[in-house]
C-alpha cells in the first residue's frame, strides 16, 4: 500500500549501508527501490512484472546490469484467472477488478483484451486505505457492482489486511479469486497465480551463483512456469456454489 511504498527508497538505502552481498527483492516496487539505492550490488527479484519495460533490464536474456532473477508475470495470467471463474459460476457477466491502491494500472489493458474474449464486463474498484472501514467499502462497492471478484495481490498487504480483506468479501457474500494461495488459506474462495515458494527456491539458486562468482547482469531473467489453483470448497459451499467437479479435479490443492 502507498504508505509502505513512501519508505521504500529509505530502507534500501539503509540495507546497502549495512554491506550486504545480493539483495533479494519481492516485487518489481521493492527491486525499482533496491536499483535506485545502489549500481553494484546484486539485486536477484523474486516476482514482478517486466523488468524491461520498467528500466531493471537492458533485456531477459542479458540484463546487464546489476538485475537478475524471475518474474511473476501475472499480466499474462489475467485471461486463465477470468476463465477459472467463468467455469465456478457459469453465466457470470459482471466482473469486478479490486487493487490495493496503487496496484493494477499496469493490467487494464490485457484484462480489457482477455474480458472481451470471454464476453465478460469488467469494474474497477479501489481499496482506498489500510482500515477496516477501506476495505469494508471496497468490497460493498463491488457486491453492488458485480456478480463476482479479482482481488489484485501486493506485497504490502499485511496478514492482517488479507485476513479483512477475506472476511468483508465473506460478509458482503461476494464470490472472489486472488492472485495467492494465502488468502484461500484464510477463507478465500479460489486463487490461481505462481508458486511462489518454487519462485523464491529458484531465487535462492541465483543467490548461491552469484556468491560463487557469477554476475548477475549474466544471469538471464526468467519468467515463473509453475502455476496453482487452490479451491476452498467449504468457502464456496456456504456462498452457495458448487465448484464443478472437473475444476476440482484439475486443482493442485483443494481445501474442504
Amino acid at each position: 500500500m502507498t504508505e509502505n511504498l513512501d519508505r521504500l527508497p529509505e530502507l534500501a538505502k539503509s540495507l546497502v549501508a549495512t554491506g550486504v552481498d545480493v539483495i533479494l527483492t519481492d516485487g518489481t516496487s521493492t527491486a525499482h527501490a533496491a536499483h535506485a539505492a545502489t549500481a553494484t550490488v546484486p539485486i536477484v527479484m523474486a516476482g514482478g512484472n517486466d523488468p524491461v519495460q520498467a528500466g531493471l533490464a537492458r533485456s531477459l536474456a542479458r540484463p546487464g546490469g546489476n538485475v537478475t532473477g524471475f518474474t511473476t508475470q501475472v499480466i499474462e495470467l489475467t485471461g486463465k484467472t477470468l476463465e477459472i471463474l467463468t467455469e465456478i459460476l457459469p453465466g457470470l457477466v459482471r466482473i469486478g477488478v479490486i487493487n490495493p491502491r496503487g496496484v493494477g494500472a499496469p493490467f487494464r489493458g490485457p484484462e480489457a483484451e482477455a474480458a472481451k474474449v470471454l464476453g465478460l464486463q469488467l469494474e474497477y474498484v479501489e481499496i482506498g486505505g489500510l482500515g477496516a472501514d477501506a476495505i469494508d467499502a471496497a468490497m460493498h462497492q463491488a457486491r453492488e457492482l458485480v456478480q463476482a471478484a479479482v482481488v489484485r495481490g501486493s506485497p504490502f498487504l499485511s496478514s492482517a489486511q488479507r485476513k479483512l480483506i477475506v472476511k468483508r468479501a465473506a460478509v458482503h457474500r461476494l464470490p472472489t479469486m486472488y492472485e495467492t494461495r494465502d488468502f484461500v488459506e484464510l477463507g478465500g474462495m479460489a486463487s490461481y497465480g505462481t508458486d511462489f515458494s518454487e519462485l523464491f527456491r529458484l531465487a535462492a539458486g541465483y543467490i548461491v551463483k552469484i556468491l560463487n562468482g557469477s554476475k548477475a547482469g549474466e544471469l538471464p531473467i526468467e519468467q515463473a512456469t509453475k502455476f496453482e489453483l487452490v479451491i476452498n470448497l467449504k468457502t464456496a459451499k456456504a456462498l452457495g456454489i458448487e465448484v464443478p467437479p472437473t475444476l476440482s479435479a484439475r486443482a493442485d490443492e483443494v481445501i474442504e
